[in-house]
């Protein structure tokens, strides 16, 4: 079974889509750091999202509050169980 590594800073990850929008490549910044290619492009199509640049997917504030909101409903649905 491969090994899995934690998930990146939300720093790095910052940084990574930050040098993609300055106009670095996401693969010369896969091959000079470590996460895919692929990795690097959903952390900087997530980055538009967030700054209003693309219309479609969710911001990482909505995201959360969507993750709170699914929590809340699980939680009462198992106490209106109980």
């Amino acid at each position: 079974m491969p090994m899995s590594r934690p998930p990146y800073p939300p720093e790095f990850r910052r940084q990574m889509a930050e040098l993609v929008l300055a106009d670095r490549s996401p693969e010369e910044l896969a091959k000079e750091f470590e996460p895919t290619t692929q990795s690097i492009r959903i952390w900087v199509a997530q980055a538009e999202r967030d700054e209003g640049r693309r219309d479609y997917g969710l911001a990482s504030a909505e995201k959360d509050e969507l993750a709170r909101l699914r929590r809340e409903v699980r939680q009462l649905r198992e106490e209106r169980k109980i």
